[in-house]
Formats: C-alpha cells, structure tokens, sequence
C-alpha cells in the first residue's frame, strides 16, 4: 500500500524539484548577469543590467507602448502559424493517400524547402507590402514545411500489421483514420508544433525587422538604430516570454491529446 502511495507521489515530487530547480537556475543567472555589469566585468552598455531591463519593460507595459507591438507580432505569428499547419497536414495527408502525388511533387518541395527564407523575406515584401500578408508569407514559409514532413512521416511510420488488423477486424476507412492514422500523425505533428512556434515568432520578427512600422521585430530595429543595447534587450526579452508561454499551452495540449501513450519510464 505504501509502495502504491510512493509510486502515485513521485511524479508530483519530481515536478516540484524541477520546477525549483530551474527557479534557482534562472536566479543565479540574473544575479551573476547583474553582478557582472555592475562591476564592470562585462560592460553594461552592451549587456545592460537585468533591473534596468525589467524597469524598462515595466515602463512599456505601464504606458501602454508594448501593447500595439504585442498585438502586431502575436497577430501575423498566429496567422501564419495556423495557415501553414493546416495547409502541411492537408498536403501531408494527400502525400500519403496518393503516391502518384508524392512522386509528382516531392522534387518541387523539396527544392522549395531549400531556399533560404531570408533570402524570400525581400521578395515577399516587394510583391505584398510592409503590411500583414508579408510577414504571414514569411511565417507560412518557416511553418508549412515543418508540418508537412512531420504529417507524413507520421502517417507513413504507421505499423503496416496494425492497419491489417483493423481491417479484418472489420474497421471502416473511417475507423482506420480515427482510431490508428490520426493519432499517429498526432503525435508527430505535436511534436513538430514545438518547434513552429519558435520558427513562426522568428518569421514574423524577420518581416518586422526589414520592412513595418509596429511589432517587436521593429522595436528591436529601432533600438538597433539608436544603438541601444537595453531597448533591444527588452525587445527579446518579451518576445521570449510570449514563445514560453506559448510553448507551455502547446505541451499541455499535446498532453491532452496522446494520453494514449506511454510514458517513459
């Protein structure tokens, strides 16, 4: 009984020795940051002070300024995040139910997934502007092919003897996508979506950076521009906050959904 009341606390206790672990982590990080600056042993103009930082962030958020840039930058990350994962798990899918497809167009997406997109961000401005569609270009560019071989892979990877089964079971076609495909490519595309997140803020910043007149991407230009190391620090320093926020509903969601799965030990 005992044994069973252990094993069921353990994960809890785990959780909270890693959660205070990385707190200490973060914390001795600042304090050795802070320390450092403010004896000179790296120079505060180019690493500003983590106070002064936080004190410049709690100015922007009291004022209101970061909020319009905040907007901006989550606006054209989530547009062209949602753009490009249902349009790589539709062409995924299509790749996998139809090898003529695939054959056909697996040269073309290859050879489109290997142009620099900094490189593309220019054109895309040129053809679409400094507005939003611009930066949903960029953002769909970084996004759709990551889902797309994430989405294939995972309906591919499925165990062959598995779809067998299902079928002389007696298992529709229907049945066979609910109960086996889906949560196959689930589990991939979960998995991918991690990483999308990070590409799609990038992509976003990048249009920002070369071409808007609101977003963090531009605040951190603009900072650059001044040559002010804390303006451009803080810039980052939201934009890392809104990625880890988002990344953690993200884990949480794949969570929810491959409950399925078994857990490592």
């Amino acid at each position: 009984m005992k044994s069973s009341r252990a094993t069921r606390s353990r994960p809890g206790a785990d959780r909270a020795r890693l959660i205070a672990g990385r707190v200490v982590l973060f914390a001795a990080i600042i304090a050795a940051w802070e320390l450092a600056a403010r004896t000179h042993a790296v120079d505060p103009y180019f690493v500003s002070l983590p106070s002064k930082l936080s004190r410049t962030i709690a100015g922007w958020f009291a004022s209101g300024f970061i909020y319009p840039h905040i907007v901006a930058t989550i606006h054209e990350a989530l547009v062209g995040l949602v753009v490009g994962i249902v349009g790589g798990v539709l062409v995924g899918v299509l790749f996998a139910f139809s090898p003529f497809v695939s054959g056909l167009l697996h040269p073309l997406i290859v050879m489109f997934n290997a142009m620099p997109r900094i490189a593309l961000a220019p054109l895309f401005i040129v053809w679409l502007g400094i507005g939003l569609a611009s930066k949903v270009a960029m953002v769909v560019s970084l996004v759709f092919f990551i889902v797309f071989f994430s989405t294939y892979a995972g309906l591919r990877d499925v165990d062959v003897n598995l779809i067998n089964h299902v079928r002389v079971m007696g298992g529709t076609r229907r049945d066979l996508m609910r109960h086996v495909l889906l949560p196959s490519a689930l589990t991939w595309i979960f998995a991918s979506l991690r990483a999308c997140v990070g590409f799609a803020v990038i992509g976003a910043i990048i249009g920002e950076y070369l071409g808007a007149d609101r977003g963090i991407g531009w605040i951190v230009q603009y900072g650059e521009s001044l040559f002010d190391s804390n303006m451009v620090l803080a810039g980052l320093i939201v934009l890392m906050a809104f990625v880890a926020t988002l990344d953690g509903s993200l884990g949480w969601l794949e969570r929810r959904f491959s409950h399925w799965k078994q857990k490592p030990l």
